[in-house]
């Protein structure tokens, strides 16, 4: 009963506190930020009022949330001087623009200044505040709370992480927003972030021109450290892309933010060590270059190449932290040099009592100069006060340096666009027209279509995704005497022109570091010279590769070449493996020894066949010169000269003729001396039969029936040939196979038919010649040829049975040497075993050469 109780007084409680709040929406509705105001750090009025967002402080504390209580604003920390001159760059354009009668005359423009301190979170809540206001407005209760925007445009942020979540939340109000230092490719998509401009170049073309950079240097083999954020991970995402299509690999890519632990730097620092490529892009802004820079100078980390982007390639405060001479001989790219007059003085002649008391602007001077306005418990005894007068043209501080100068006017740039698309939209020519609607869409619209050139003449427009023209200095960090960084600008990128023509260098300009004009080298693998080609090392990326030889046949004639080139047929690669050079052509040559001792047996075959051809002419009416017709022994003699002779026709380089003329000589030739021999030893044969009583056989076998079959087994080979040569005849050819680094030029059979006709038919009529020697061998004759003939016979069928084999096997000319010796040696045999014992008798046995000796009637042996 008393739970029952005590829920029906909560009920009663709520019901009463919901009646009052509708009785007070009845009557207005009050519109108020649910979060605490924002308040921005430099406001002034004006009849236009521009926005700005700068990180006047890069960091905050960390702290735990209970979720308990309401959380508390940030804390910011680690002033930033450099922010400071952004807004003072804005300043100085309004003031200009204030001043100029010829650009909005008779309109003030004012602005509101916010500090982000780096927080995506606290951009979005300052870019609301700039869009609505933070004032409390009471509205009818039938009214929203809805109403123009506060600013008419929007100056900043530097960080392309910061304009990302900036622009998507003021995109759908199309609240123009122009940076000056967001360089992410990925803020072009005007489908995601419609109401965003810059007077930067885009990541785009500055990650192409890095890749270019790299890869004129010869760099394939490099290490990226970016920032992990927008600008690094999409700058280094478009790097990556180009670099691999120039041949570029990545040994390791790594990335941190500034607000990262020690612990995570120093891995990075270990894997830098222990790396192989000497070259190192950095992709980061000038505050994360400056966290790494202080772990680069504990680790004293020196030997490497350093490649930039313009986020802190011409940043100062990094150079001057450069004691250990890390960063010598960096190269990278920059924003182009600009001036813009009077600027300098306006930044330097900024004063805290010119800002109204506002506590940002003193905590900057207090920080400037070490000081402060005020002295407190908390504060140093000995530290002095403030004036606000303290001269600024004394510092060494960052705030004075006016090396970021292209980034002001890029500031001043911005400010300029809004200015013209407002002159515009108001039809200002001596006035303006107050009457004119303003709204954020109408200066957009304007603004992205403005085309104009500044007092120093730049020209000032963007392109279709709100981008300027893509120009950069190519600036290298070189060591002056004195030890301090001069920035020198060595060349130039334009991603205007052609893309053989968007990289230009003056290398003569170049030095590295330790003052070496040496370029230093960073590959994965040595080049591979001509003669060689690359082989993927398996599990590497593609930069790391193995150098193999060209095979036998193949050459690469330029660096890196990933095939070997098979030569032509009639060419052969070089020892270098680095041209095709002619095969030299291979022959039997006279000049040679083996051919120069062939033609030597070839000749002194033919001689030795005159000579006993002179003996025969000389002892002719002998009788064992007329024994066995002596008309068919010079037939012979004659047959085996031209056998000895054709040989000749296969020595030298073959051609048309020769290759028709060897063949066809050789077999006819060869066919007239076997039928001489065979014609002999019918004789043999016929003359015993004859000797038998009552035989008559000599009519049928006289010397007319002699010469008769002589010419008839002559004319059978002749009729082979011409067929041969008819159908298809040999011809020359150039052999590539058989030798790979020569040609052997031969002579084609032709058709082999025809060939193995030629052969056979002698082997034919030696085989029937050898048979029939053979069985007259044992003829009781004194003197009996038959016995020599089928020796000889012997020796030539021997010959030529072991000719076949040794002719398929033999490769190039020794084919044609072991025909030749063949054909030499056969007639050798033919010479040797059938004329010279005649020779013999005839001229150390001339008492042998008789008659009766012939034919066995001689005086018997005694005893």
């Amino acid at each position: 009963m008393t739970c029952n109780k005590k829920w029906l007084d909560w009920g009663w409680a709520i019901l009463q506190l919901l009646l009052v709040v509708f009785l007070c929406q009845a009557e207005e509705t009050v519109c108020r930020h649910r979060s605490d105001p924002e308040n921005p750090q430099l406001s002034n009025d004006g009849d236009i009022v521009l926005g700005g967002i700068f990180s006047f402080h890069s960091s905050w504390k960390e702290r735990q949330e209970t979720y308990r209580d309401k959380p508390l604003p940030l804390e910011c920390t680690s002033l930033s001087f450099r922010e400071l001159q952004f807004a003072q760059a804005m300043l100085f354009a309004i003031e200009e623009i204030n001043n100029r009668t010829d650009l909005l005359p008779g309109i003030s423009l004012g602005y509101k200044m916010y500090d982000t301190c780096g927080s995506i979170a606290r951009s979005v809540k300052v870019a609301l505040s700039l869009a609505n206001g933070n004032e409390i407005v009471s509205t009818p209760s039938n009214s929203a709370c809805s109403r123009p925007a506060q600013v008419q445009a929007i100056m900043g942020d530097t960080s392309s992480s910061l304009c990302i979540a900036v622009s998507t939340v003021i995109g759908p109000f199309q609240i123009p927003m122009i940076s000056h230092f967001a360089t992410c490719a990925c803020l072009s998509d005007k489908t995601k972030y419609p109401s965003f401009l810059r007077t930067i170049p885009s990541d785009y073309y500055q990650s192409r021109a890095l890749a270019q950079l790299v890869k004129h240097f010869g760099w394939t083999w490099v290490g990226a450290i970016r920032s992990n954020n927008d600008y690094g991970n999409n700058g280094i995402a478009i790097f990556t892309e180009t670099a691999q299509q120039l041949g570029i690999c990545l040994e390791y890519s790594v990335s941190f933010f500034r607000t990262d632990p020690p612990n995570k730097i120093q891995k990075i620092i270990e894997m830098i060590k222990v790396s192989t490529s000497k070259v190192i892009v950095a992709f980061l802004p000038f505050a994360d270059m400056d966290v790494l820079m202080y772990m680069l100078s504990k680790y004293n980390l020196t030997g490497y190449q350093w490649v930039g982007s313009e986020g802190w390639m011409v940043d100062s405060v990094i150079a001057e932290m450069d004691k250990n001479h890390i960063l010598d001989g960096a190269i990278g790219l920059s924003i182009p040099k600009a001036h813009v007059s009077g600027m300098r003085e306006f930044i330097l002649n900024f004063k805290p009592v010119n800002s109204s008391g506002n506590d940002m602007v003193a905590e900057f001077w207090e920080a400037l100069f070490n000081c402060k306005f005020k002295q407190s418990n908390s504060s140093t005894e000995n530290q002095r006060v403030c004036t606000g007068h303290e001269d600024l043209g004394g510092l060494q501080q960052s705030f004075i340096d006016m090396s970021l100068m292209p980034i002001f006017n890029n500031v001043y740039k911005g400010v300029y666009a809004v200015a013209h698309a407002l002159h515009r939209i108001l039809g200002c020519n001596k006035t303006c027209d107050y009457k004119a609607q303003l709204d954020p869409f109408t200066i957009l619209q304007n603004t992205r279509k403005i085309h104009f050139t500044t007092k120093e003449g730049d020209e000032v427009y963007f392109n279709e995704n709100g981008d300027p023209p893509a120009k950069y200095e190519i600036i290298h960090w070189q060591r002056t005497e004195n030890g301090v960084v001069d920035f020198v600008t060595v060349g130039l990128y334009d991603a205007s022109l052609p893309a053989d023509k968007q990289l230009s260098l003056q290398n003569n300009l170049l030095v590295w570091a330790q003052k070496s004009k040496q370029v230093p080298v960073s590959v994965c693998s040595e080049k591979c010279p001509p003669g060689t080609r690359k082989v993927l090392q398996k599990g590497k990326p593609v930069c790391c590769y193995d150098c193999i030889r060209c095979a036998e046949g193949e050459i690469s004639n330029i660096t890196d070449s990933i095939t070997c080139v098979r030569c032509q047929p009639e060419f052969w690669s070089n020892q270098r493996r680095d041209a095709c050079v002619k095969k030299e052509a291979e022959f039997l040559s006279y000049e040679e020894i083996m051919g120069a001792l062939l033609t030597a047996a070839s000749l002194f075959g033919t001689c030795m066949t005159a000579v006993v051809a002179f003996i025969f002419f000389t002892y002719r009416k002998t009788p064992i010169v007329r024994a066995n017709n002596s008309e068919l022994s010079f037939l012979l003699l004659f047959s085996l000269t031209l056998c000895f002779l054709c040989s000749l026709t296969f020595i030298g380089r073959p051609s048309e003729w020769s290759c028709m003329l060897r063949h066809t000589a050789f077999g006819i030739t060869f066919v007239l001396c076997i039928s001489c021999v065979l014609g002999k030893t019918m004789v043999v044969l016929m003359a015993f039969k004859a000797s038998l009583p009552g035989s008559n056989v000599m009519k049928w076998f006289g010397p007319t029936q002699q010469r008769l079959s002589v010419l008839a087994f002559t004319l059978i080979q002749v009729v082979i040939c011409i067929l041969w040569l008819t159908i298809s005849p040999p011809f020359p050819f150039k052999n590539f196979k058989e030798i790979k680094d020569k040609i052997i030029l031969e002579c084609a059979l032709g058709s082999t038919v025809g060939f193995w006709a030629v052969l056979g038919y002698i082997g034919l009529l030696a085989s029937f010649c050898f048979i029939l020697a053979f069985l007259a061998r044992k003829l009781p004759d004194k003197f009996n040829e038959a016995k020599f003939i089928t020796f000889s016979m012997l020796i030539f069928c021997a010959v030529w049975i072991t000719f076949i084999p040794a002719y398929v096997s033999s490769p190039g000319k020794f084919s044609v040497a072991v025909e030749i010796f063949a054909i030499l040696a056969s007639s050798f045999g033919l010479l040797i075993c059938i004329f010279i014992p005649k020779c013999y008798i005839i001229l150390l046995k001339p008492e042998k050469n008789t008659k009766k000796n012939m034919m066995g009637k001689g005086a018997p042996k005694t005893t």
